[in-house]
């Protein structure tokens, strides 16, 4: 399985093996995603020089719990912690396609919408979660929506995104070309083949999760449940801290 470390002058060893600038575009179900399943690995790919765009599918509107708070309301505060948890890791852009939260569904019409965010942006890789992921933990089932997001997403990138037969109008219509992706990273997967050592980016992630208020009613307990994900191996005095990949080269 490789692995990726902070070296101790400071540069990043390129485990991904890219020696040229990438476009990244992070496309997951729900404002704070991209930071909970990855976000130590996006500061990383930052301060590397990669891009990195967001495509969030829907704006959590129902991530509530017990609270009443108003649909519309809390749609727009999460818009805003998102916009704001992406500026602390130099995200260059957050988009959002305001798909119904909770209510996901691998439709034709979700997956033309992400095919037209995948062409606008054009990008070298893809960032999304694992379709076959039911049960991250022993005592959680996944979010659906986490589910599906990654199902909508692998079938927009293959075979529509650099397929022109695919969505023709939004050639026609919308002036998107095809592009062909080159690689996909799922996260929240159970079959991880890259492990990032980002010790050196768990603070900025931390940093990126504050942000999500609405989401974060007790700051100091989010901070110890996140530094007690260490990696197998490290202590509480000398902690490393992993973001796992099941990465799929297309190119």
């Amino acid at each position: 399985m490789a692995t990726g470390t902070e070296p101790a002058s400071g540069q990043i060893e390129p485990v991904e093996g890219w020696n040229e600038k990438m476009r990244i575009l992070v496309v997951l179900a729900h404002p704070d995603d991209p930071e909970f399943f990855c976000g130590a690995s996006i500061a990383r790919w930052v301060e590397a020089g990669h891009e990195v765009h967001y495509c969030l599918l829907t704006s959590g509107e129902r991530g509530v719990g017990e609270r009443d708070l108003p649909a519309g309301e809390l749609k727009r505060a999460r818009q805003e912690e998102e916009r704001a948890a992406a500026a602390v890791l130099g995200v260059r852009s957050v988009s959002f396609l305001d798909l119904p939260d909770g209510y996901l569904m691998p439709s034709l019409e979700a997956r033309k919408q992400v095919v037209r965010a995948i062409r606008k942006v054009q990008p070298d890789v893809i960032v999304t979660s694992d379709p076959t992921n039911y049960f991250p933990r022993v005592n959680y089932i996944n979010h659906p929506d986490h589910r599906l997001a990654g199902e909508i997403v692998l079938g927009a990138v293959f075979p529509a995104a650099g397929n022109r037969s695919f969505f023709p109008e939004l050639i026609a219509e919308e002036g998107l070309m095809p592009v062909p992706v080159k690689e996909i990273w799922v996260t929240l997967t159970h079959q991880p083949d890259v492990l990032i050592d980002v010790t050196g980016y768990w603070e900025k992630r931390l940093q990126a999760l504050y942000q999500h208020k609405s989401q974060v009613s007790d700051p100091a307990a989010l901070r110890e449940r996140q530094l007690s994900r260490r990696a197998p191996g490290s202590s509480a005095e000398n902690p490393r801290f992993e973001e796992g990949f099941r990465r799929i080269l297309l190119s």
